[in-house]
């Protein structure tokens, strides 16, 4: 089956659609060995030997995986620190990336795949996919503190969306937060909360998408059914 090029590197894990372009503009792709610059051709990978800097390209199985990441490890394929990293944690073939970051001290669900252009699609800011995390927080929180996370909070780097926000526990001297937002800025809940005065103590991401961990016990993985890799499909305007 004919595919445009950049549709067939963003296949096979190489880039997304777009950097994928820009690799082809570059003259970085060869097809049958003739340098390719021309977006939009169409080719089959199949019958077609297609290199990016001449490495033959190999479209891989599509894998989706669903992680209870433990906190203390890194959100990354590898680590120049020597670090271990939520790939060393899962046990499979396919060459796999985490979609977005958890932080190295949180913990909770992280999605991987080797799935490019979802993955980007599900990082695409238009999408606003919501990400719910449960914080316990140390300081008091009142209902003015509650209604700055959810009419937005400035921070350095800007103001925040609305969050949605509840209250699950609480006692004189901590509680616990569930708290969701669709921005995916650096240690982005830890700062809101300091910002209003309270120190997270743990921070746990509890949903993703449609993406639930509640039959995960920490550091355990699974795939993702049909039915879900369908819905993420859906709620990015993917086919």
């Amino acid at each position: 089956m004919n595919e445009r090029l950049q549709k067939i590197l963003s296949r096979a894990g190489i880039a997304s659609r777009r950097a994928a372009e820009q690799i082809i503009s570059e003259g970085r792709v060869k097809v049958n060995g003739e340098i390719v610059t021309e977006l939009g051709k169409k080719f089959d990978f199949l019958k077609d030997k297609i290199c990016v800097d001449d490495e033959p390209i190999k479209i891989e199985k599509k894998i989706y995986i669903l992680l209870n990441k433990p906190k203390n490890i890194i959100s990354a394929v590898k680590d120049d620190r020597g670090r271990k990293t939520v790939v060393d944690l899962i046990d499979v073939e396919e060459r796999i990336f985490p979609v977005g970051r958890l932080d190295f001290d949180t913990e909770g669900l992280l999605l991987l795949t080797n799935d490019g252009e979802l993955m980007n699609s599900l990082l695409h800011p238009k999408f606003q996919i919501n990400k719910t995390y449960v914080a316990k927080i140390r300081g008091d929180i009142d209902e003015m503190k509650l209604k700055k996370l959810r009419e937005g909070i400035e921070l350095e780097d800007g103001l925040t969306a609305p969050a949605i926000v509840r209250v699950i526990g609480k006692s004189a001297i901590e509680a616990k937060i569930e708290i969701t937002i669709h921005e995916g800025r650096n240690r982005q809940v830890r700062r809101m909360f300091a910002a209003i005065g309270c120190e997270v103590k743990k921070l746990k991401r509890t949903r993703f998408a449609n993406l639930s961990i509640r039959d995960l016990k920490i550091g355990e993985y699974r795939k993702l059914f049909e039915s879900e890799i369908k819905n993420l499909y859906e709620m990015t305007g993917l086919k």
